[in-house]
């Protein structure tokens, strides 16, 4: 941000502000390329696939260090 916005934002009360932070936010949102349906389901897919291949990995190596720490003070 810019000296001179800084300096207008200080002027401004507390519903203008809100108003131009809104307005921005907006502005902003118009600049975002959302994704097709398709596409979001092929990122949702992929995303459901790594996190059931992590959770396998890490109950594995829960199930792993289980059964060693068993052995060790079992």
């Amino acid at each position: 941000m810019s000296e001179k916005e800084g300096a207008v934002n200080e002027r401004l009360n507390i519903f203008a502000r809100a108003g131009l932070f809104y307005r921005q936010i907006v502005s902003e949102l118009r600049k975002v390329v959302w994704p097709s349906r398709k596409q979001l389901s092929t990122y949702t897919a992929v995303v459901l696939v790594f996190v059931t291949f992590i959770i396998a990995v890490v109950s594995l190596f829960d199930v792993v260090l289980t059964k060693i720490t068993f052995w060790v003070f079992g």
